[in-house]
């Protein structure tokens, strides 16, 4: 008599999750991404060196690596970058903040009601039309020089990207999974949270990414156009006085500031949209 025997669905595995092809693939591919980001990088400043070094460039014009390394250990370890840098931090969070919360609930209002859309909406388009450089004076004027003022100008860098996504992630949720979740006599509220907010993630993610790197341009205008603190007020000023490793020591903390905002919101979209794996 024959006799089957039957696999437990936990014990079952793809025929090509083993293959030693697909894993040394899987290898290489992981350790060409390990390897990719620091050779670039060493790659860069090499570059730069040997251009400093060939042009023979006064400091003030193009400064050495090594002249940028010691600079920006300097203005670290004597407090200055981290004065300048938690000012910026504090602009960028507290603008994030306002725009994404602000364009979020318009955006979704915008969404559910065509005919609003219709009213507001070149009123919208019209405002993203003024750069934002134009408004920060305004701005300054009417708020003063403070952080009240950068955080608007963040605020409104941040604002038409997000809202844009949110419009476009609440309209491509299925109208079949719609009819379904009110066949199942779903409220208002179940279908938000239940399906509209997760159908719509990866879209509002994909403009959270957006703003989160215009928000770090939004604080430097801001502060260029007047403050008396901030990495842009620390560009403006090492400008005045030509002291150009000081400039991209201040560029330096800026770029790290986006990527690591950048880096975050890719880590909270991998762990909000692990159910898609």
């Amino acid at each position: 008599m024959q006799q089957t025997i039957k696999i437990a669905p936990s014990q079952q595995v793809h025929p090509l999750e083993h293959r030693p092809g697909v894993q040394k693939r899987r290898w290489r591919k992981n350790r060409l991404e390990l390897i990719a980001l620091p050779a670039g990088i060493v790659l860069l400043i090499s570059l730069w060196a040997l251009i400093a070094k060939v042009g023979d460039y006064p400091t003030f014009i193009l400064p050495d690596p090594l002249s940028v390394f010691n600079k920006l250990v300097e203005i670290t370890f004597d407090g200055t970058l981290w004065h300048h840098t938690q000012t910026t931090l504090v602009e960028i969070v507290g603008g994030l903040a306002l725009g994404l919360s602000t364009a979020t609930i318009l955006g979704y209002l915008l969404a559910k009601s065509p005919l609003l859309e219709r009213l507001t909406g070149p009123y919208i388009v019209a405002s993203q039309s003024v750069p934002a450089v134009a408004i920060a004076p305004l701005l300054v004027i009417w708020f003063g020089s403070g952080q009240i003022s950068k955080i608007l100008i963040c605020a409104l860098v941040v604002f038409f990207p997000i809202l844009v996504n949110t419009i476009v992630g609440i309209r491509s949720v299925d109208k079949g999974l719609k009819t379904l979740m009110r066949s199942l006599q779903a409220n208002r509220w179940q279908t938000f949270i239940m399906l509209e907010v997760p159908a719509a993630m990866p879209v509002l993610l994909g403009g959270l990414k957006i703003g989160v790197t215009l928000s770090v341009i939004g604080a430097v205008v801001g502060e260029f156009v007047g403050a008396d603190r901030g990495l842009g007020y620390l560009i403006s000023l090492s400008k005045g006085l030509f002291n150009t490793p000081m400039m991209f020591a201040a560029l330096i903390a800026l770029a790290a500031i986006s990527l690591s905002l950048y880096l975050i919101v890719t880590g909270l979209e991998r762990w909000l949209l692990a159910w898609r794996q």
